[in-house]
């Protein structure tokens, strides 16, 4: 029975788990992931984590009790340009707006990520600083055509074609922009003392 339940879909997520030889299955509970207008930016990625890992423990309670023991693993990421938070683009022209407000310039990247075990709940966050290149509208439209970003915070995943070529500077963790800042998250898990 694995230790670890990885309360997302996100395929860099699982990824990522997977490389740290992590144990894990993953359990999702769709929740609204609206946050308090009155919620400093910082907070809305751990606010988010929070709420799907709670809709996760919900959801094993009720349907799975066998898996109450294992550790509950939640994230969401946010883009933040301008103390503005850009989301997933839903159509087409929304991720090229994300990009050309992208580019040539500096964003943060933070993902809020929660850990629930038992009575236990560690939560953090891990911010890292992005720097785009001055991108053509030629090269925007040819990676929103190719790879169509529509599930990626702010339009773009660093591990794909727009971050080999578009991104200039990267300050902090790498991992962190791919969606889970998993350096960090070992570290948190061995507080939680299995």
């Amino acid at each position: 029975m694995p230790s670890f339940i990885l309360a997302s879909q996100s395929p860099r997520r699982k990824t990522l788990l997977e490389w740290a030889e992590i144990p894990f299955e993953i359990i999702v509970s769709d929740i609204d992931e609206s946050y308090p207008t009155s919620l400093a930016i910082e907070a809305v990625p751990e606010f988010i984590a929070k709420n799907k890992a709670l809709a996760v423990k919900e959801m094993i309670l009720s349907t799975k009790p066998a898996l109450a023991n294992a550790c509950i693993i939640a994230a969401d990421t946010v883009v933040v340009l301008d103390q503005k938070i850009i989301g997933k683009p839903s159509n087409k022209q929304e991720a090229i707006d994300s990009l050309l407000a992208l580019s040539g310039q500096i964003h943060k990247v933070i993902t809020g990520v929660v850990l629930l075990h038992q009575d236990k709940e560690i939560s953090f966050s891990e911010t890292t600083l992005v720097e785009f290149h001055t991108l053509t509208l030629e090269q925007i439209e040819f990676y929103v055509d190719k790879y169509q970003p529509y599930d990626k915070a702010g339009g773009y995943a660093i591990q794909e074609w727009i971050g080999v070529v578009g991104i200039k500077k990267i300050t902090g963790d790498f991992y962190n922009v791919m969606g889970l800042p998993v350096s960090k998250l070992v570290q948190k898990i061995k507080q939680l003392n299995f």
